[in-house]
């Protein structure tokens, strides 16, 4: 049998080491997973107890509509229901964009380095993918407007960036928006928009209603915890949400799901402790990379990247060996970096002694 060309040699997405693995492999009775930006802090109480409301309804499909999900977040963030798609986690909406909007004869434009799931779907698609080089981590949205053509179908805005952490401001967002053509789909990839404190900051729900050309994703998998249910969505004009529709797969979204995102919708105490926490320990780890002369990138997200001037790898196995899994920058775009989600503070102190070992009995 023969698959499409495009898939030969097409790496497939490579998550962190799961921690009862990293255990079996070195021996080790405590690991600490700090590779896939999942909250430390869990999700909110309300959320698991949604779950055991519904946990006789195994043998039912959900709700292909996602009524009572769609209804909530409508509410939440002040949109039409109509407005909203829902998917696998919020890469299941990129992969209805990248279906519905590009072909062979297609191509779509990103910064570099950024999420890895646009390049793949577009690649899959046969789409020519332009990567525009960001600026110390941040997107250079004059070079990607340069790089926009006849032919271009989607423009990815990641904002906040992963694996950076850096964000672009409202005033170069909307700028960039005004420029682009009509033609062109801008999808602002919100994942970690909870986590974000900046002040200038784009609040691009507003810009819905002058923009129709543009997506804004968003995800329960980071500050809301429920990454393990796999739910997120997108917002856009009905008209844009009618247009993809056809190609999500019917009942994307599990019964699980869409109780405990309702439940966590509904827990902003519980969002509003972690975000605080979160800012905290940011805080902590730029004191620490500042105290040791290392660069960091600024971060608006829950994770930071942080430049250890040697092979990204080599931090990732120091530290897999001592019990600590993080993300090795060689595979992200940045090969002397590492990018490591920010624990709890206990986690954090205790990452903070190994690394401090590493820098001093390994000196660059």
């Amino acid at each position: 049998m023969q698959a499409k060309k495009q898939l030969h040699g097409l790496p497939s997405y490579k998550p962190g080491k799961p921690i009862e693995e990293v255990k079996r492999e070195l021996g080790l009775s405590k690991v600490v997973k700090l590779a896939s930006n999942e909250n430390p802090y869990g999700s909110s109480p309300k959320a698991a107890e949604a779950i055991r409301e519904v946990a006789d309804q195994t043998a039912i499909y959900p709700d292909g509509y996602a009524a009572s999900i769609r209804e909530k977040v409508a509410a939440k963030i002040g949109v039409s229901e109509n407005q909203l798609v829902f998917g696998n986690g919020s890469d299941e909406v990129i992969q209805f964009l990248c279906r519905a909007f590009l072909s062979p004869e297609t191509n779509t434009v990103t910064a570099d380095p950024t999420f890895s799931q646009y390049k793949l779907n577009a690649t899959i698609e046969g789409a020519e993918v332009r990567e525009v080089p960001s600026v110390d981590g941040v997107h250079d949205l004059d070079a990607m407007l340069e790089a926009i053509d006849e032919n271009t179908r989607i423009v990815w805005v990641c904002n906040p960036n992963n694996p950076s952490g850096t964000y672009v401001g409202e005033k170069a967002f909307v700028n960039f928006l005004e420029k682009v053509p009509a033609h062109v789909l801008v999808v602002s990839d919100e994942a970690y928009y909870e986590y974000v404190t900046a002040d200038d900051y784009p609040e691009t729900l507003p810009l819905l209603e002058k923009f129709d050309n543009l997506m804004i994703l968003r995800t329960f998998s980071k500050a809301y915890g429920l990454a393990a249910l796999r739910i997120g969505y997108g917002v856009a004009n009905p008209t844009l949400i009618a247009t993809i529709n056809p190609v999500r797969p019917p009942f994307n979204n599990t019964t699980f799901a869409h109780a405990a995102a309702v439940a966590a919708l509904e827990d902003d105490d519980f969002i509003k402790d972690c975000v605080e926490k979160n800012t905290k320990s940011l805080k902590q780890f730029e004191d620490f990379c500042r105290k040791h002369n290392l660069k960091y990138y600024p971060s608006q997200t829950n994770f930071i990247l942080i430049d250890f001037n040697r092979s990204g790898d080599e931090v990732f196995d120091y530290l897999l060996k001592k019990g600590f899994i993080v993300r090795s920058g060689q595979a992200l775009g940045f090969p002397t970096c590492a990018r490591i989600t920010v624990g709890t503070d206990q986690e954090n102190e205790e990452l903070f002694s190994v690394l401090e070992e590493m820098l001093v009995s390994n000196p660059v």
